[in-house]
């Protein structure tokens, strides 16, 4: 059973930092990309940030140079640091596993950040 499961979420003052971590478990984790992803309220889900099992690692323009994705393949676990948080970062943010070549994808129950003064 494929479980990911997201933690560190929370409130914020502006200009202040969270980290969320993504443990998975019963999947392969280093054949996977692995994925932050967000909706705020009323708006489409949308990438963050992902990191292939290749090391290559992209982010959206809007959090560039703020947040960092990293991996630790031998704990399974993906994590986003976020800095510099902006009250437009609110939004619940969900991991993400996806393997291409089997077409397989899988979601986390999602984690509320919420940047407010």
């Amino acid at each position: 059973q494929v479980q990911l499961v997201e933690s560190g979420g929370g409130l914020v003052q502006p200009g202040g930092s969270l980290r969320l971590s993504c443990a998975a478990s019963g999947i392969n984790f280093n054949l996977y990309i692995m994925g932050w992803y967000r909706q705020a309220p009323g708006k489409q889900r949308e990438l963050v940030a992902r990191s292939r099992n290749s090391g290559s690692i992209n982010y959206a323009d809007s959090v560039k140079g703020r947040f960092t994705i990293s991996r630790d393949n031998a704990k399974t676990t993906v994590y986003l640091q976020m800095n510099s948080l902006k009250p437009e970062d609110t939004a619940v943010y969900y991991c993400n596993a996806e393997d291409k070549v089997l077409d397989l994808n899988y979601w986390g129950q999602g984690t509320q950040v919420t940047v407010s003064s």
